[in-house]
């Protein structure tokens, strides 16, 4: 790219793009700063452990970049207009900012329990409706958006011919209800059933919710919210954006389509997307009361570091099957490497290291972060990072004056990870698992994500063989001495 200038950074960063189908290289466009965007939460209720599934993700990315001396620009949205909260803050009797303003609240207070770095910038759709106004009149403008029977204003898909790059789906039998969602009903104020709202028209259920526009009384639609927000902040074309899978289609496809529609411009040039959680096998669902919250987490008895362990541990383009096994697991895991942090360095706690102005060195950690710059690959470095622990410990007796080193390096790792180490009372009689046979396990859980039978089950036996059993869910395990 002309004018582009490489960061000071550690190694290459390379990520899956949703857009092209291959992996590709992190970096900044303008050669100073990574600008990217993540779509954020609803605040309409709690946000459940799938939800942050995704945005612990997003902060691995963000903490992964940082670590190998990438400076970030990260925004995140807070959706505080739509159906939902209309319905909802009606329900409560409250107003909407009242009704939103209490679950932003709940919501970042998580994010600080699961130690997510606070997004540079956290706009909300309702203190953007002006950027918002300004867009849809440059899409009307150009013909691309027109005012429809029901006086809301829509979006012209059959105007943007490059509709569907993203998700690969055609344009054309696509049926959308008013806010862009796939559905089968009929909308009369349409020209056609595949258009998408950019503003909705004032009705009588949404109280006393409205705003002015060129257009008459009414709110903006989902998808302008996203690109109004973060072309305010980031500009016109920026380096990243992501959100979970379900936001590929249609809502991801809708932004690219108006925001290259009105600028002319590519939008965002890497997109990336975590996969769904399910719940001991089962899709997340209200019906089956498996939509768990922190709270949840925190009542049986696990911390938020263990729950965000796990909800890294897998890689993001895999589905992750949350048990309450591999929270054990977590916890065993992250008593380990405490107790190595404490023999490095018992009088200091873990400190956030973000890029400086020099490269970033890792010393014998350097596989563990090799591994989250191929492609977040979480899985592999935790594996990595165990193995990696006796054979620090091992130098350490042979020459201790390399301790500072290995301490520098360890705790830029556990940075990236948003592992804070915190002492915590383990409950009795609970095992203390030496680092070589968690990184057995977590090599074993590996080979079966690869699919590498024969190799899992040598590993299993090579476990059972120094007297450890391995008990397996989908995707998680917990180990045990072998009863004598």
């Amino acid at each position: 790219m002309a004018g582009y200038v490489d960061p000071i950074a550690a190694m290459d960063f390379l990520l899956q793009n949703t857009l092209s189908g291959h992996k590709e290289k992190v970096f900044p466009a303008d050669g100073q700063t990574l600008r990217f965007y993540c779509c954020g939460p609803t605040v309409y209720g709690p946000a459940h452990i799938g939800n942050f599934r995704t945005f612990t993700i997003q902060d691995l990315f963000r903490r992964t970049a940082e670590a190998i001396g990438i400076r970030t620009c990260h925004v995140r949205n807070l959706t505080d207009v739509d159906d939902k909260t209309i319905r909802e803050s009606q329900k409560a009797g409250l107003s909407l900012k009242a009704f939103t303003d209490q679950w932003t609240r709940r919501f970042e207070d998580d994010c600080k329990s699961l130690n997510l770095l606070e997004p540079h910038h956290s706009p909300s759709a309702v203190s953007h409706i002006p950027q918002q106004i300004e867009l849809i009149q440059r899409l009307v403008d150009k013909g691309l958006a027109y005012k429809g029977q029901d006086g809301s204003v829509y979006f012209r898909i059959s105007a943007f011919p490059a509709y569907g790059k993203l998700s690969g789906l055609c344009r054309e039998g696509l049926v959308c209800n008013a806010d862009g969602r796939l559905h089968s009903e009929d909308e009369y104020g349409k020209e056609d059933y595949s258009d998408f709202a950019l503003w909705k028209a004032w009705k009588d259920e949404d109280g006393p919710n409205r705003w002015e526009s060129p257009w008459g009384p009414g709110r903006p639609g989902w998808h302008i919210e996203c690109s109004a927000m973060s072309m305010h902040y980031l500009g016109e074309s920026y380096d990243v954006h992501s959100g979970g899978v379900d936001l590929v289609f249609p809502h991801h496809e809708n932004e690219i389509a108006q925001s290259e529609g009105a600028t002319g411009k590519p939008f965002a040039r890497h997109w990336f997307h975590p996969t769904h959680l399910r719940v001991e096998g089962q899709k997340m669902s209200k019906s089956l009361g498996n939509l768990y919250t922190l709270e949840d987490i925190r009542a049986r008895g696990f911390s938020p570091e263990e729950l965000r362990y796990v909800l890294i541990s897998g890689h993001f383009r895999q589905p992750l099957n949350f048990t309450w096994d591999s929270l054990h697991a977590a916890r065993s895991a992250l008593q380990r490497l405490h107790k190595f942090r404490s023999k490095l360095s018992p009088a200091t706690p873990v400190v956030g290291q973000p890029a400086g102005s020099s490269i970033p060195e890792f010393g014998v950690w350097e596989p563990v972060m090799a591994s989250l710059a191929d492609d977040l690959n979480a899985a592999q470095a935790l594996g990595r990072l165990f193995t990696l622990i006796p054979q620090a410990e091992s130098a350490l007796v042979s020459d201790p004056s390399g301790r500072e080193s290995i301490l520098a390096g360890f705790d830029r790792v556990m940075y990236a990870f948003g592992f804070r180490l915190e002492a915590e009372t383990a409950p009795e009689g609970q095992l203390d698992i030496p680092a070589d046979i968690l990184a057995l396990a977590e090599a074993r859980w590996q080979a079966k994500q690869s699919r590498d039978w024969a190799k899992a089950d040598a590993l299993r036996l090579d476990l059972s063989s120094r007297g450890w059993v391995v008990k397996d869910t989908k995707d998680g395990y917990s180990l045990s001495p072998v009863a004598v």
